[in-house]
């Protein structure tokens, strides 16, 4: 059923605060920026607020969802325990994107957003009117990226209504958010933490913090719900199980275009002619084509749109416009999308997974 989805535009942005935290009060949901994504939130408390969620993105129910906090103290109210390794992340990257998948406390949310698991994952945002917006609700958010799922998360608030006009109670415009890609996921397991997710704080600002290595969780055929030949060898694909994920963004498609898509990496100078011939190779096939490119290389291809992520030393630059380019894809109805890969260093880390999600794991190495 359709709903009147109301929007407050940024110059409305006090007012836009103050009736969106009566309508997710009331049980509603609404899109709101962070400095990630823009999220979809609802009160982690309502089972039927936490549905509306679900429906409004076509989300699959055993996919948890983070809570989103005002501060750092709420998080006592949510879960069992916090022990000393999760205070010294806390203190350093809250507010930040970065999410902690903590003990819940019994009863402290719905079990539908934690997946019916004993843990909850839990941030308090950078942005300043998310966290307004979460303290004048009165209510820990539950808050996926606000999108249809499987679709690239929206980093403007056009792009949530372009997916959910009709499905949610309103959009709060905060212009355009920052890292572009979402948060990162950790879990600590004997004083050790592991990147369930990796995303805006880099694995290397983990460590510089800690002092200590930060492990890198592998997602298993259980948990991955497609793996892929890599080297040009055919692709292959696996079902995922019923199975819950210990975070989001892990288990199923994610970030996808409407297009077939290919991330090729390898060296530099094959990268070149092997996109540009297989560019050439799908236009012959009836193809529109794009080019995801960095600046160094821009210039080489020749396609219906060629797009310039960003320099190789700068994939900040490419994370923020990742998902932006996507859409832009979908809307000039460019069926064949070819991306270049980046250094897996830092942000290169988390802009390269979500990659290899909107490519479905279609990935050849040269």
């Amino acid at each position: 059923m359709k709903v009147n989805t109301s929007y407050w535009p940024p110059e409305q942005v006090q007012r836009g605060i103050q009736e969106a935290a009566a309508v997710l009060a009331a049980g509603g949901v609404v899109a709101f920026p962070t400095e990630t994504v823009y999220g979809l939130g609802g009160d982690a408390r309502n089972s039927e607020a936490v549905k509306q969620i679900f429906a409004a993105k076509g989300r699959p129910s055993d996919n948890p969802l983070i809570v989103h906090l005002a501060m750092a103290e709420d998080v006592l109210e949510l879960v069992e325990r916090v022990n000393e390794v999760e205070k010294k992340l806390m203190s350093a990257f809250w507010p930040g994107p970065l999410t902690l998948v903590l003990p819940v406390r019994e009863g402290a949310v719905s079990p539908i957003v934690t997946a019916g698991l004993n843990t909850v994952a839990v941030r308090v945002p950078a942005n300043e009117i998310a966290r307004q917006l979460i303290e004048q609700s009165g209510c820990p958010l539950a808050a996926p990226s606000a999108n249809r799922s499987g679709r690239p998360s929206p980093t403007l608030a056009r792009h949530v209504k372009e997916d959910l006009n009709g499905l949610i109670n309103g959009v709060l415009d905060g212009g355009a958010t920052g890292v572009g890609l979402e948060s990162t996921v950790v879990q600590v397991v004997d004083n050790q933490v592991h990147i369930l997710r990796p995303g805006g704080v880099t694995r290397e600002q983990l460590q510089l913090v800690l002092g200590t290595r930060v492990q890198i969780f592998k997602p298993t055929p259980i948990e991955e719900q497609t793996a892929t030949a890599l080297s040009g060898g055919e692709i292959t694909s696996q079902t995922n199980s019923a199975q819950p994920p210990r975070s989001p963004g892990v288990k199923y498609a994610h970030y996808a275009p409407k297009g077939d898509m290919l991330l090729v990496t390898g060296d530099p100078n094959k990268v070149i002619s092997f996109i540009q011939a297989k560019a050439v190779d799908a236009q012959r096939r009836g193809y529109r084509v794009a080019i995801l490119s960095c600046s160094e290389h821009a210039s080489y291809y020749k396609a219906e749109a060629v797009f310039d992520c960003g320099p190789l030393a700068e994939p900040d630059k490419a994370a923020q416009s990742l998902y932006a380019l996507l859409r832009e894809c979908d809307e000039q109805e460019l069926g064949f999308i070819i991306a270049e890969g980046y250094i897996e260093d830092g942000i290169g880390a988390a802009l390269m997974n979500r990659l290899r999600k909107a490519a479905g794991g279609h990935e050849v190495v040269v």
